[in-house]
Parts: C-alpha cells; sequence; structure tokens
C-alpha cells in the first residue's frame, strides 16, 4: 500500500470545526504503528496547469482573498497552497496506481464539493476530478469516480458532466448536505439513500454502485472515500460499521483494476479505524 501524507496540511484550523487536523493525524499516527511494511510517500503540490483543468481562473485568485466563503468554509492563510498539496497527492497516488500499486491519499482538505469556481463544504480545490483529468491526458481512455462518502460529490459531478470518458458514480445520504444528487443524468449515476437505512441494505446499494462502476469498463478507479456513513458520526444519520468499511476495500482488491483513494470526509473519533479497515481489506493484510 502506498500512501500519500504530508503534514504541511495539518497546519490550518477553525476551533470547534468537525474538519479538524486530529482527524488525519490520527489516522496517520495509527496506519504507522500499525502497517510499517506500508510506504509513505512525499507529496508535491499540483501545477497551477493542472488546478485549471477542474477549475477557472477566478477561482485561483478567490481561494487567495482573504474572506470566508460561507458559513463552513472558512479562509485559513496558505489555504490555496495547502489545498494544492492534497490535490497534489491525490495525482500522485493516481500515478502510483497507473504503476499496479493500491494507493491512498491521506490529506485534508476534502474536495468533492469543490465546484469549478466555488469552494465550499470545507473543500477548496476537487482533488479527483484534478487527477482524472490528469489521468486522461496522460493516456487513460476512460476513468470512474466512485464516491461513498454521505455527502454527494456535487462538485465532482458538476466539473465533469458531459465528459463522456469520465463516468461519476455516487452513494449518498439524501436528504442531506448538499442536497444534490437525487437523480442520475448523463455520465453521473447517483444512489441516494434515506437517513437511519439499515446497514444490510445500505452496503446493497453500495454493491449495485460498485456493479455501475464496473459496468463502465474504466481503465483506473478513482475513489472519493468518505467515512461519514459510519453509525457514529456526528454529521449524518447512516449506520454502516467497521466491517462494512472492510468490505468496500475487499471489492477493490477483488477488481484487480488500477485504483487510488482519496480522503474525502468522516469525523468521527473512529476515523482512524475506519480507513485502517478499509485499507486493509483494500491490500489483504
Amino acid at each position: 500500500m502506498k500512501l500519500f501524507y504530508d503534514p504541511r496540511c495539518l497546519d490550518y484550523h477553525s476551533p470547534g470545526h468537525p474538519e479538524r487536523p486530529q482527524r488525519v493525524q490520527a489516522t496517520v499516527d495509527r496506519l504507522k504503528a500499525s502497517h510499517p511494511e506500508w510506504d509513505w510517500l512525499p507529496v508535491e503540490p499540483v501545477s497551477i496547469g493542472d488546478v485549471l483543468r477542474a477549475h477557472g481562473q477566478f477561482h485561483l485568485q478567490r481561494l487567495q482573498e482573504p474572506k470566508d466563503f460561507d458559513g463552513d468554509t472558512a479562509y485559513h492563510e496558505g489555504i490555496f497552497e495547502i489545498a494544492r498539496l492534497a490535490s497534489g497527492a491525490s495525482v500522485g497516488a493516481m500515478q502510483a496506481a497507473m504503476n499496479g500499486d493500491p494507493a491512498f491519499s491521506l490529506m485534508r482538505p476534502p474536495g468533492h464539493h469543490a465546484e469549478s469556481n466555488r469552494a465550499m463544504g470545507f473543500c477548496y480545490l476537487n482533488h479527483v476530478v484534478i487527477a482524472a483529468l490528469v489521468a486522461l491526458d496522460s493516456g487513460i481512455d476512460r476513468v470512474a469516480i466512485w464516491d461513498f462518502d454521505a455527502h454527494h460529490g456535487n462538485g465532482t459531478e458538476a466539473i465533469v458532466a458531459g465528459m463522456d470518458r469520465i463516468q461519476h458514480v455516487s452513494v449518498h445520504q439524501h436528504p442531506c448536505y448538499p442536497g444534490t444528487g437525487v437523480v442520475s443524468h448523463g455520465n453521473a449515476i447517483n444512489y441516494p439513500v434515506p437517513p437511519e437505512t439499515e446497514a444490510s441494505e445500505h452496503m446493497s446499494v453500495l454493491s449495485s454502485s460498485w456493479r455501475s462502476v464496473l459496468d463502465s469498463q474504466p481503465e483506473l478507479v478513482l475513489v472519493s472515500a468518505g467515512f461519514d456513513a459510519y453509525e457514529k458520526d456526528p454529521l449524518t444519520q447512516m449506520r454502516l460499521g467497521i466491517d462494512d468499511f472492510h468490505t468496500l476495500g475487499e471489492w477493490l482488491k477483488v477488481a484487480k483494476m488500477p485504483a487510488a483513494a482519496t480522503l474525502e470526509g468522516g469525523y468521527s473519533d473512529d476515523l482512524p479505524l475506519l480507513v485502517d479497515a478499509f485499507l486493509k481489506g483494500w491490500s489483504g493484510s
């Protein structure tokens, strides 16, 4: 397993905010202690040119203006550069996947809510979309993005809309923030799941979504790996358990195709256990 992490992603926070540095730091600590054989690789910020594949010039300028984006998404000094690091980690994970290694980007901020010209939902740059577009320009013909975060990846869907070489498949709680992802259209396949759905039923929906990913015959799968569908997550009303995330990892292992995952949400103190379970299922360790 290849892991992409840079401690500079811990250098910002808002007091009391659920997307806090400790969630990543604790996960790093657990994985390093539990899996000393896994490889931790350095992160380089994604180039401005690659950011512009997914985002407009206006957005890049706005990310550097010292004012908040919305009530959930604050401006932080240096957030543009930190977000570029997180995107670079996703690109690095994608490249490792194309070399035959399962790879995980363990960075913050998350990215799947970021639209072409809007930061929102704790997200500033859309890491998986940037990685997908870099992959397509590197010779990959078809990419699937599988998003099992409990919140719909509205930014991902909006940016890749109409791109016939990218299939976006999302399973998410509805109703829930941001309120999108109710219907499927074009290259976006959505699986809304009601709050308090039993884990077995949720896993059945996730299985259907995974079949949709495979049916698109991708050469590469990029995963928006959110862990907030967990039964103890403070922001959602879902019921998945630790073993369910292990199963999601196993599906990636069985598929035997190039795949890279990027951390999105997951706000329970159990996040280290959830990520560990997912990566163990994926790596077979």
